[in-house]
């Protein structure tokens, strides 16, 4: 039976997973190198050390029934130190594939799955010549690292190339080729250890400034095309033998559906779940991690979830009838997400 869960990260999805474990009768460790985090205001105890700290690390994990984590940029060598005390679901093969970005499309390309066109750089060389092969906009990525529109600069020219390589600072990095998109959606996807699947409704993103702005449910998606999302979000977890909540983000195409990353966690794009579906992604998570069957993850109404970026949140209209999400951090940043708001209605489709 599963009485503590521990917590990789601090953040606002540590903090919305800690209020979903409380709701079912478990509590939660938090660990997190940086000092009040989020989390903390829910957590029953929070571990404040870095990641390389062993014995910091030892003493959380042998605190806990179960390890999970919030964000996917956690070093190999904490998580070996973790699993040999205590089970960390998702498990680390999930980490590795998700935290190199060259790494995550050959293993998409392995199974089948359509990717953006791309070609590893680790020289201004390597850069000039993948740009010339794609012969269009392209996009240069840090392989690690990278989340929010953070770690990338976007190319349109030749001449662009040295400067581009130069901000990334000599790291790693891929070169993607311009996806002609129609929209881009996610799914958000669970598996337990026996391998039941459950996937939420895609939903449809729009992005600002390379951060996610809105999310919204349904979709503009044929049947078909929708199905074949959740097949292909199934195909994925299975492979990775995956426990957890993932989320996958797809391309829309004339061709059909190009994957443009996957995320092994609870994944803002699911936010919308909160109010939209009696079990939402971070209940689903908990439920995962800790053996319980999945819940029903049906959809009963239509969604629109909008993130709150630096100082929306201080024009945040409180009386309009949507669900707010705050996620009690103190300090007003441009590009910060402070939280979210869901706004429903009955469902259509």
């Amino acid at each position: 039976m599963t009485e503590i869960i521990g917590i990789l990260g601090g953040g606002q999805l540590g903090r919305m997973l800690s209020v979903a474990a409380a709701q079912l009768g478990i509590k939660t460790h938090i660990y997190e190198p940086a000092a009040n985090p989020p989390a903390q205001d829910v957590a029953a105890k929070v571990f404040t050390a870095a990641y390389d700290n062993n014995e910091a690390l030892k003493e959380f994990a042998n605190s806990v029934d179960v390890i999970t984590y919030e964000f996917e940029n956690i070093p190999a060598k904490t998580l070996e130190i973790l699993e040999k005390i205590t089970p960390v679901l998702p498990e680390k093969i999930a980490l590795a594939t998700s935290q190199d970005r060259a790494v995550e499309k050959r293993f998409l390309q392995k199974l089948g799955l359509s990717v953006a066109p791309f070609a590893e750089v680790n020289s201004l060389k390597d850069l000039n010549a993948a740009f010339a092969a794609f012969g269009t906009s392209a996009i240069l990525k840090t392989r690690r690292f990278g989340y929010d529109g953070k770690g990338q600069v976007k190319i349109t020219a030749p001449g662009q190339t040295e400067d581009a390589f130069i901000s990334l600072n000599g790291a790693p990095a891929i070169l993607e080729g311009f996806v002609d998109f129609e929209r881009e959606i996610s799914v958000i996807a669970a598996r337990n250890k026996h391998g039941k699947v459950s996937c939420f409704d895609p939903g449809e993103n729009i992005h600002r400034d390379g951060i996610l702005y809105s999310t919204t449910v349904p979709a503009n998606l044929s049947h078909t095309m929708e199905t074949d999302a959740i097949l292909l979000a199934a195909r994925i977890l299975n492979a990775l033998d995956y426990v957890g909540v993932m989320g996958v983000e797809l391309f829309v195409t004339k061709g059909g559906l190009v994957v443009n990353e996957i995320a092994p966690r609870v994944h803002n794009s699911g936010h919308w779940t909160q109010d939209a579906c009696l079990i939402d992604q971070f209940q689903q998570h908990i439920r995962a991690i800790c053996g319980w069957p999945l819940g029903d993850g049906m959809r009963h109404s239509n969604a629109t979830m909008v993130n709150l970026i630096g100082e929306d949140v201080s024009h945040l209209n409180k009386n309009d009838g949507t669900g707010i999400h705050l996620y009690g951090k103190k300090d007003i940043k441009p590009g910060r997400k402070m939280g979210h708001y869901n706004r429903i209605s009955p469902k259509t489709a």
